[in-house]
């Protein structure tokens, strides 16, 4: 799974976006892009642990005579399949289940690809509020600021507003700035896409909390990367 890179070209297109959003509105922007927002190692062990638990079921559909010739190097071939047998064979089926999901997880790609996007989408939000509280609620003196937070590994990205804009925003509003910031991440232009959601943060901005003549400059206009 290769992840784009944000270049020099596109930080200074990021930030002339959000300079000249800023122009029209009292509101303050930040951006942040993070390689990605969770591990997921829960994720790889949950799998793992699913995997363990369906082979006793798996065994038991086995014919017992072939539980005895796959346990034939142990037990000799005339010898009977003893219940102490049995639970050693279940132990070793259970332990190498396990470690051979856990250990094909450690992939990221593939575990990943193995996430529910549901999970994605909840890790990524709840995220981008973490940075949200960090870097943007109650920094400025109107309580006017609004993080724009990309999380590359998951193509998702979220928008948080303080206060002042989120008491005159519905979320759906924001919709159009998430996808055109998605669709330039999935199409290997994260600059892009992440510059075209900063202009239609700044228009809706620019309607709801348009400038005033007090208006100052609060809060960073540089992408961050994490």
């Amino acid at each position: 799974m290769v992840t784009p890179r944000f270049s020099e070209a596109d930080h200074k297109l990021v930030t002339d976006a959000v300079a000249a959003a800023e122009r029209a509105s009292d509101g303050e922007i930040v951006t942040i892009v993070a390689d990605k927002s969770d591990s997921y190692h829960d994720v790889g062990l949950h799998y793992a642990v699913m995997a363990m638990l369906l082979v006793p079921a798996l065994i038991a559909f086995v014919p017992e005579r072939c539980l005895e010739w796959a346990m034939s190097p142990l037990l000799g071939w005339n010898a009977a399949l003893s219940q102490s047998a049995l639970m050693i064979f279940l132990f070793v089926a259970l332990a190498l289940a396990f470690l051979i999901v856990r250990f094909a997880l450690a992939w990221m790609p593939l575990r990943m690809a193995m996430t529910p996007g549901g999970t994605k989408s909840r890790r990524v939000g709840r995220r981008a509020l973490q940075m949200f509280k960090v870097g943007a609620e109650r920094r400025t003196t109107g309580r006017t600021g609004v993080l724009i937070y990309l999380s590359l590994l998951e193509h998702r990205a979220e928008i948080v507003a303080d206060e002042a804009i989120h008491s005159k925003v519905e979320p759906e509003v924001w919709g159009e700035a998430m996808a055109a910031l998605v669709e330039g991440v999935k199409a290997g232009r994260p600059g892009d896409g992440m510059a075209e959601a900063v202009t239609n943060v700044g228009a809706v901005l620019a309607q709801c909390l348009p400038r005033s003549a007090a208006d100052t400059n609060e809060l960073p206009d540089r992408l961050i990367e994490l």
